[in-house]
């Protein structure tokens, strides 16, 4: 099996998986007032899940380098649960508290960093340390501005969520720049290889 039959099997199974997924709220709602569902939520949430999976299907589809893959992994569940964790209930204050909009910046930042850099992993390790120095920012603008004065979200509240948040693209950015030392490591090995054999 080559690697586009490899690909298309993939994103065949994963439609199924987010199809399965979205079927657990969708079966709640027939017996529970307390999960309520609109189609847009469904829409959203199928983007989601399958629009992560397809991104890590993509990147790594020409890859078997086990640390890059984790990478990648790591990177795309960190910014999953940083939308979901947005939308759902929102990061600082309430989810239609404006400054939530900014997060989505981050992610933003992530995208294009991967799309310069074509997802290489010297360059991702660059974009997560970026991502989690614009969270930084976004927390301290927060706290400058009074909104831990919000009923809602507490400095502790505040200054948590965020550092949880910049802790895993800490730790992405770690993870990519230890895949960059064994891709490199590996490509000087092979070098070795192919300059012992023509000595």
């Amino acid at each position: 099996m080559n690697t586009n039959q490899k690909f298309s099997r993939s994103v065949t199974i994963l439609t199924l998986i987010t199809g399965g997924i979205l079927l657990i709220p969708l079966i709640a709602m027939q017996f529970t007032s307390d999960v309520d569902w609109s189609l847009p939520d469904f829409v959203l949430m199928g983007a989601l899940i399958f629009g992560t999976g397809f991104t890590y299907l993509f990147v790594t589809r020409k890859t078997e380098d086990i640390a890059y893959r984790v990478a990648i992994a790591f990177a795309l569940f960190t910014g999953f649960f940083l939308i979901w964790s947005n939308l759902a209930v929102g990061i600082i204050g309430s989810e239609d508290n404006l400054i939530n909009l900014w997060y989505f910046g981050v992610i933003l930042i992530g995208l294009i960093g991967g799309f310069i850099t074509r997802f290489k992993a010297k360059g991702m390790t660059y974009t997560m340390f970026t991502m989690a120095l614009t969270q930084v920012l976004i927390t301290v603008f927060a706290l400058l501005k009074g909104m831990q004065h919000d009923p809602v979200s507490s400095v502790f509240e505040i200054v948590g969520v965020n550092g949880f948040f910049i802790t895993l693209f800490v730790l992405s950015a770690l993870l990519f720049r230890y895949a960059a030392q064994e891709i490199n490591e590996a490509k000087n090995h092979n070098k070795q290889q192919v300059n012992s054999e023509y000595q």
